[in-house]
């Protein structure tokens, strides 16, 4: 089972509690959605600027641990 990642929060204040990146309201899903589509991390942080290279880059880290 995957464990709490440190750069996604959820809170039912924020999104309803989707899971968003730590610090915005940008749903992770919306990263996850990006990437599938064939699209750069630098299409989604252009999309997204309250997002940073570090959160996405750390995300994709913290996943890769776990796995």
């Amino acid at each position: 089972m995957l464990k709490t990642l440190s750069t996604i929060s959820t809170s039912p204040e924020i999104m309803s509690g989707t899971p968003v990146f730590a610090g915005t309201r940008v749903p992770v899903q919306t990263f996850w959605d990006y990437l599938k589509a064939g699209e750069s991390i630098n299409d989604f942080l252009d999309g997204f600027p309250t997002v940073t290279r570090e959160q996405a880059i750390a995300l994709l880290e913290e996943l890769e641990q776990q796995l």
